[in-house]
């Protein structure tokens, strides 16, 4: 089969994300893994598909002025690909409209051909067109969850998010101290940008392959931090990790404890699971034990009841994911109005489950990557009204918009001894 160009893989991976219900991560990631492309087509393919679903609304609605009847679904994506090209990465137009038609079917050229070339008559008035239109159409956002955040940060605020999910996500990595310490990194990888606010992560320029290969730094947003630091584990501690996969913060919490101790770092999804045992093995994070389970179930596995009651606990819970939309691209297409009202609920029954391992006078730590008050403040409120033997201690959060990282917060609860 002959090699797939950039353009072929993005365009692939448009047509599966729209048929299958697979994540787009997921989807691009094992298409790029059988294909033959140097770093910077490997990089194009990636810009071209990430950048496309980030901007669907807006792509659809040029569609749309540039052609009044239906068009097929596979006709779209091409269509897509192209605007994109032509109206947001700023392709020169011979190679933005020649390559999108010569990625398509021979019975699709026509059309694809001409749309494209009328479009680039057209670019002002379109550009134009599209400026005048509501933010949920000039930055691909669902209404309703615009509306959701013009409540709840205000309109300037609101645009300041759109648009921060709109652009592509910085590499950051977090140094791991098990293998390697900070000045010791920067004199093996001097084009690692150090963070002033926390020295433990790192800004790189690309992928930083052979620091990761080594166990030397795990690729991690800085605001996964304020979980793992609000717990503060100590060596020689037990501790509960209980929504652990990829393992970011469970080998994060390795390193506090010197890897001194024991944590059992919990998943319910087979797949995450192995990620999760990898990035354990890898960081050389000897403490942590991986254990499959789902809280839903009454059952406790012997593994954890054998180590109970832990000293401290993180609940990383299950959430929308909208403080992390940047990153996982396509979460804005996947949300319902209803996941606000079902996911609250399933993260208290998680909180109860997991609450009981917790020892006297012990420390719980709930934490989301979301940014709506739901799964966050009002979750905490609801479950101190459950279980009034908890108190609060402190709280944290990250805003995109303020604080130019991921979403995420934190709060640090105690257990009456």
């Amino acid at each position: 089969m002959a090699q797939r160009s950039a353009r072929e893989i993005a365009l692939a991976a448009l047509r599966l994300w729209r048929k299958q219900k697979r994540f787009a991560d997921s989807i691009i990631s094992g298409l790029l893994a059988e294909a033959e492309l140097s770093l910077s087509d490997r990089a194009f393919a990636l810009e071209l598909f990430y950048g496309v679903l980030r901007n669907l609304t807006l792509l659809d609605f040029w569609i749309a002025r540039l052609r009044g009847s239906r068009i097929e679904s596979d006709v779209r994506d091409n269509l897509r690909l192209g605007l994109y090209q032509l109206f947001l990465l700023k392709t020169p137009e011979h190679a933005a409209v020649y390559e999108s038609v010569a990625t398509a079917p021979r019975t699709h050229r026509p059309i694809i051909n001409a749309i494209l070339r009328t479009a680039t008559r057209r670019r002002r008035e379109l550009l134009a067109e599209a400026n005048a239109q509501p933010l949920s159409l000039r930055m691909s956002h669902p209404q309703f969850l615009v509306e959701r955040w013009e409540q709840q940060f205000g309109p300037e605020h609101t645009n300041d998010l759109c648009e921060w999910n709109n652009q592509p996500a910085p590499i950051f990595g977090r140094i791991n101290r098990l293998k390697i310490d900070p000045d010791s990194f920067l004199r093996q990888y001097p084009n690692s940008l150090p963070l002033t606010d926390n020295l433990d992560f790192m800004k790189f320029n690309a992928v930083p392959t052979e620091a990761l290969n080594f166990g030397h730094c795990n690729i991690q947003d800085p605001s996964t931090a304020i979980a793992c630091q609000l717990l503060d584990p100590k060596p020689g501690e037990k501790v509960l990790d209980a929504c652990a996969a990829p393992g970011g913060k469970a080998t994060y919490l390795a390193q506090f404890m010197q890897n001194r101790g024991v944590i059992v770092a919990c998943d319910r999804d087979i797949e995450r699971l192995q990620i999760l045992k990898g990035n354990v093995a890898r960081l050389g994070a000897t403490i942590v034990h991986t254990l499959r389970h789902d809280w839903a179930r009454a059952d406790l596995p012997k593994e954890i009841l054998s180590i109970a009651p832990f000293d401290r606990i993180l609940l990383d819970a299950p959430c929308t994911n909208t403080g992390v939309m940047r990153r996982r691209v396509d979460v804005r297409w996947r949300l319902r109005r209803e996941d606000f009202e079902r996911l609250p609920g399933e993260q208290l029954r998680i909180f109860g489950a997991v609450l009981p391992l917790l020892k006297a006078g012990g420390v719980f730590v709930y934490s989301t990557c979301s940014l709506e008050p739901e799964e966050n403040e009002r979750l905490v409120e609801r479950a101190l009204g459950e279980f009034p033997f908890m108190r609060p201690d402190r709280q944290r959060e990250v805003l995109p918009f303020r604080d130019r990282f991921d979403g995420a917060f934190a709060v640090r609860l105690c257990s009456q001894a």
